[in-house]
């Protein structure tokens, strides 16, 4: 009699890709303990903002008429805004060097998404201006006599301007990364527009003694609305006097930060490339 041996077929084994957000995050610690390892890259990023406000913060010390507020105070409000918006620079710049030497391309034969990427960028830029906000506010507060607000309202106004400046600004810069034609050329490129904005948006320049061209202008990008939401915050009342409305026009502010948010990450996932444009 001839026996028929039945061979069962084992089941295939599932493999469960991680989600986007997962990948997103364990990027983001990547990202960071990388970016500490870098302590010439750490430096720079962490002192460039405070020799600014300790510089401009004792030059022009004097009181602003009918405020009770020191052009030091509007200068912590500006430089604030400025480390909030670090990330364009500093990814823009070390995007364009990574895609230069090859560390993108290697990044594209992984199973990493693009979102996850970005995630990973943006949530260690959060962080790191995070950190330059406390040191900047720790600095206000001791030598240029800064009041912290007491009411939860203002520091939930702080958060929103905080994380959607830094997000809209982060998602730009990563979209940006693909303008400079090699690394080489990367922090030109991007620096420039940086620099000039920051004296158009009312961080080294109040913003009321700017004639009303240059206004408009920096009105187009994200920095001059950061630094009038956190004006709110830390200088209340007595700054709104000082603002082009007569008002912090914070709804102006959430809608203008939004946007860039959102048309930020459009932009990155139209735009970005793993490769140089040596590579094809």
């Amino acid at each position: 009699m001839n026996q028929t041996i039945a061979h069962t077929a084992a089941p295939p084994v599932e493999t469960h890709q991680p989600s986007a957000t997962r990948l997103g995050l364990a990027r983001a610690g990547l990202e960071t303990r990388m970016f500490f390892r870098e302590r010439d890259a750490v430096i720079f990023t962490f002192a460039f903002p405070i020799i600014m406000l300790v510089l401009f913060g004792s030059i022009f010390s004097s009181q602003v008429e009918g405020t009770g507020l020191t052009v030091s105070q509007l200068y912590v409000a500006g430089l604030i805004g400025t480390a909030a918006m670090t990330g364009f620079q500093n990814l823009g710049i070390t995007i364009a060097m990574d895609r230069d030497n090859g560390t993108l391309k290697r990044l594209a034969g992984t199973p990493l998404p693009r979102v996850s990427y970005f995630m990973g960028k943006a949530l260690t830029t959060l962080f790191v201006s995070f950190l330059q906000v406390v040191i900047l506010l720790i600095i206000g507060v001791t030598l240029f006599d800064l009041q912290l607000p007491s009411e939860a309202s203002r520091w939930l106004t702080f958060a929103w301007v905080f994380v959607l400046g830094v997000l809209g600004s982060s998602l730009l810069g990563v979209a940006i990364s693909g303008l400079p034609r090699s690394a080489k050329s990367a922090g030109a490129v991007i620096t420039l527009p940086f620099t000039v904005l920051q004296f158009i948006s009312g961080v080294f320049i109040p913003v009321f003694t700017l004639p009303s061209w240059l206004v408009n202008i920096a009105s187009l990008f994200p920095l001059k609305w950061m630094c009038q939401g956190f004006r709110s915050v830390f200088l209340g009342d007595a700054g709104a006097t000082l603002e082009i409305a007569h008002s912090y026009e914070l709804d102006r502010v959430a809608l203008v930060l939004g946007a860039w948010t959102v048309g930020g990450l459009l932009l990155c996932l139209m735009t970005f490339r793993w490769k140089s444009r040596r590579d094809g």
